[in-house]
């Protein structure tokens, strides 16, 4: 359990879905650790119901009120990726620690920039992944995987079904207002145009487009999670893009041993069955390791799960199922933040850390442009 003994104070930049059925619930649960001082909308509407519904003392819909505030110790930004360099930087030049939700921004530059201003800065910046937090996978499944002598194999899956029937269904009841300003949408369309020429060196095409976008939402968080397990791939032999699905095939190598290669199959997208498939599986010569992850939309989630198959000396397999913890990895990931920043340990989760997400973008960007041609 982390120290409490520190409350730290937060304002949040984006009253969007993320917010309103993660964050807020989960940090209202964590009152012994934080408390919520303001929110930022560009809808004001949006802004005014979470204050309301979560008795957050400030609503605005000027970010610059949350940097500025002194009742502030950490900017939280749940906004579109490509906010996250602006108001991460402004945030830092405040002095104020940054949560930011995944991923860290759109392009290697941009990210660097981020890295550049939280080194002028007395606040230090994490970055969401909150499936490295759970209690599961940092105990049992990194245990389990190392008791591997040789992998083999890994498989990295994530087809999450049509995100909305989760979200309508999460009894949080969120709401989605449409009072943006006029100029908000060219605004967004400016910032992406320019980060996604930034990482491809050039103006994308649509399917390009496509595909960084996707890649920033549902596969940065297994990218994340695989680069953790198993190491930074060594190369990527081959992509395919088929929206809304998407593959590649790594080329990793094992840690020990003969640091023998294997290769990951990874594979995702979204289809209309409701049905959250979601793991990461690793095969040994008789042993497999596999964690699973529910849903994050709904309250009736499955804990994380981890199982086993081997075969035991008697030349049985046996199945081994293993939850470590109960609890909710967003709660895992805050108790995480809180306990960092209060008592000055390393993020795991940094703006650092994040930029190898962008720079694996960057290889399957290039095998996708060598497959294409």
């Amino acid at each position: 359990m982390a120290d409490s003994s520190q409350r730290l104070r937060i304002g949040i930049i984006g009253a969007g879905e993320v917010t309103q059925i993660i964050h807020l619930p989960t940090l209202c649960q964590l009152s012994h650790l934080y408390d919520i001082t303001s929110i930022c909308d560009l809808s004001k509407k949006n802004a005014e119901h979470c204050a309301a519904k979560y008795h957050i003392p400030k609503a605005t819909t000027d970010p610059k009120e949350i940097f500025s505030s002194a009742d502030v110790d950490i900017v939280f930004i749940s906004v579109s990726d490509e906010f996250h360099e602006p108001y991460a930087i402004a945030a830092l030049e405040a002095q104020k620690n940054v949560f930011i939700e995944k991923p860290i921004t759109l392009s290697m530059q941009s990210a660097q920039r981020i890295i550049d201003a939280e080194k002028k800065s007395k606040g230090r910046v994490w970055v969401g992944y909150m499936r490295r937090h759970s209690r599961t996978f940092t105990e049992a499944f990194k245990r389990e995987l190392e008791s591997i002598p040789k992998i083999l194999y890994a498989r990295s899956r994530d087809f999450s079904g049509p995100n909305g029937k989760f979200t309508s269904q999460s009894g949080t009841f969120p709401v989605k207002n449409t009072d943006f300003p006029p100029s908000a949408g060219e605004e967004r369309n400016r910032r992406v145009d320019a980060l996604l020429k930034e990482a491809f060196g050039k103006d994308p095409t649509p399917e390009q487009v496509k595909y960084a976008r996707f890649l920033g939402s549902l596969g940065s968080h297994d990218l994340s999670l695989m680069r953790e397990s198993l190491g930074f791939p060594e190369d990527v032999t081959a992509v395919t893009v088929n929206e809304p699905f998407y593959s590649a095939i790594f080329k990793c190598r094992n840690k020990s041993g003969a640091k023998d290669p294997f290769f990951v199959t990874y594979e995702s997208g979204i289809d209309g069955v409701p049905e959250f498939d979601a793991h990461l599986a690793v095969y040994g010569e008789n042993k497999r390791v596999t964690i699973f992850y529910d849903s994050p939309y709904i309250k009736t989630q499955k804990p994380v799960m981890v199982r086993v198959q081997e075969v035991n000396d008697a030349g049985e397999v046996q199945t081994r199922e293993i939850i470590s913890s109960f609890e909710d990895a967003f709660a895992s990931e805050f108790q995480d933040m809180h306990d960092c920043l209060v008592n000055g340990k390393e993020i795991k989760t940094s703006a650092e850390d994040a930029i190898n997400e962008l720079k694996l973008y960057d290889l399957m960007y290039a095998k996708y442009a060598e497959s294409s041609k």
